[in-house]
């Protein structure tokens, strides 16, 4: 995959924070040597967060994220605070912008504050440093000059040491594998399937099992059992699209392991664990309980969508409950979950690790489980054992 095709949330996300007029924007343009950002002497010109996918050395592959003025004023500006700190949320590291003629105000140690609690690493850059001489600095600090470009390179260098590619040193499925296994990838292709093309984790896990030196098959769910029959070896393992669980669970010989793309990047993202011991509170889920859906995506929803269709229908038959289902995509993830009795994420291919945390730990913050679209569908259909049988640690947590 080449760094321009580099999913976003493969990517590093820097965001650039400050109050207005502090110069944020045009120092983004110069890091970035692009003019991202509409520049203006006027307050606020930024009003929303501005991203930009991009190439950009010695980091590769990132995401730049210029934010609106921290200290914004009015019903307005209170949105636009709360799209700032939402930043916070995904971004890998933070570079807090301060106008070096005035110095660090309430509201840069309001966002210093905001960094530390969610332990984001993080730079101060003192701008304008044609206009004025910085202050001694201190270790995170750095001056720099969006007018002269001086200080920008080591601005770039520094923030190259902070951050790491969020996938750095993890697989999907390639460390369950040994060169010369053959995998066997299921992916229906329905009315929901993306048309022309797989959906992201059957990309990535393509790639990860062809990385390992091993060979995928990719079938439908009604070639399945034909093509087992036909191989003259038996698969290391069978990798399908959660909603085809049950199919798939029934055409697969029980001496071949099973598990679901959601659940390979639920792994992936580093929130398997809580899906498997969140996934219990269906069972006790009662008439009138909130459950919370939650998509990572925005996406024309089909009339077989998985998170709006079937798995609700899913739910009420397995529960057999009058349960409100409530449902969230994109950025709209809620800050208050304690309405809710579970929340059902789906595997998180298009949110960064930092931003999935995020909302694990809100869940739990709040005292509410917290699983995924693969976990609850083994689960209702009576698989869960089987699908994270690869994974002895979580298979023992199960009775």
């Amino acid at each position: 995959m080449s760094l321009n095709n580099t999913p976003s949330a493969e990517r590093v996300h820097i965001g650039f924070f400050g109050r207005r007029n502090a110069g944020k924007s045009s120092v983004v343009n110069a890091f970035t040597g692009q003019e991202l950002s509409v520049v203006s002497e006027v307050k606020g010109t930024t009003t929303d967060p501005v991203m930009k996918s991009m190439e950009l050395l010695p980091m590769g592959p990132v995401v730049i994220i210029d934010t609106p003025g921290f200290d914004d004023e009015g019903s307005l500006g209170e949105l636009r605070v709360k799209k700032t700190k939402q930043v916070l949320n995904r971004a890998d590291c933070a570079v807090l912008v301060v106008d070096a003629t005035q110095g660090k105000t309430p509201a840069d140690q309001e966002l210093i504050t905001l960094f530390q609690q969610k332990e984001l690493p993080y730079l101060i850059a003192y701008n304008k440093t044609d206009l004025t001489a910085a202050p001694p600095l201190g270790e995170n600090e750095v001056a720099v000059s969006a007018v002269t470009r001086e200080g920008i390179e080591e601005l770039k260098e520094r923030v190259a040491r902070l951050t790491r590619s969020p996938s750095e040193g993890k697989r999907l499925v390639g460390d369950l594998l040994t060169p010369g296994d053959l995998v066997v990838l299921v992916t229906p292709i329905d009315s929901a399937a993306p048309k022309g093309r797989l959906i992201l984790p059957q990309q990535q896990t393509i790639r990860d099992v062809l990385d390992s030196d091993c060979t995928a098959i990719v079938v439908k769910e009604n070639t399945l059992a034909d093509t087992l029959a036909k191989l003259g070896a038996k698969p290391r393992m069978v990798i399908t699209d959660s909603q085809a669980f049950a199919q798939v669970d029934r055409d697969t010989p029980k001496d071949i392991p099973l598990t679901s793309f959601s659940i390979l990047m639920a792994r992936y993202k580093g929130f398997l664990t809580d899906a498997v011991q969140g996934v219990a509170a269906i069972d006790t889920l009662q008439d009138g309980d909130k459950v919370l859906i939650a998509e990572g995506c925005t996406h024309h929803r089909q009339c077989e969508d998985i998170g709006t269709v079937k798995i609700p229908k899913w739910l009420r038959e397995y529960t057999g409950k009058a349960l409100q289902l409530e449902h969230s995509s994109g950025r709209d993830f809620p800050e208050d979950l304690t309405p809710y009795k579970l929340v059902i994420h789906c595997g998180g291919c298009m949110l960064g690790e930092r931003e999935i945390t995020y909302r694990r730990k809100t869940a739990a913050d709040n005292g509410v489980p917290f699983t995924n679209y693969g976990i609850t569908i083994a689960h209702l259909k009576g698989i869960l054992k089987r699908s994270v049988e690869l994974f002895p640690d979580l298979y023992a947590l199960l009775p």
